[in-house]
């Protein structure tokens, strides 16, 4: 799907992801089978510091983004060009965002934000 139908430009030179408290090798695993399978490097560069309730439940946009605030944060030196960021389960998009921004403040120029799966109505 990556490499044949969305074809990113700028192409990811790396692999990233959202690491999780709860499932702490679901996601890290399947983006360095993802990333060997694109033949990229896999780097754990996102650290999350504390647990924060699920974005599904919070009741609205603003809720969620304060539901984030100071759960992650990001090495200081990344490696060089654009990454593709894994995330299990979007439910309010604020999570890649968030990353995402941490990413391209420590430096990162792009971020290509992808996911397992979807919820469709945010539950």
């Amino acid at each position: 799907m990556i490499q044949n139908r969305w074809r990113p430009t700028p192409a990811p030179a790396w692999v990233t992801c959202i690491p999780s408290r709860n499932h702490t090798e679901l996601v890290p695993d399947f983006s360095r089978r993802l990333a060997q399978r694109l033949g990229l490097p896999f780097h754990t560069v996102i650290t999350k510091l504390f647990d924060n309730q699920p974005q599904k439940f919070q009741q609205n946009r603003y809720h969620q983004c304060n539901n984030l605030d100071g759960v992650f944060s990001v090495e200081a030196v990344l490696p060089g060009g654009p990454t593709l960021l894994v995330d299990d389960i979007v439910d309010s998009a604020w999570t890649l965002t968030v990353a995402a921004i941490l990413l391209r403040n420590a430096g990162c120029p792009a971020v290509l934000p992808v996911a397992l799966a979807a919820t469709s109505d945010g539950e």
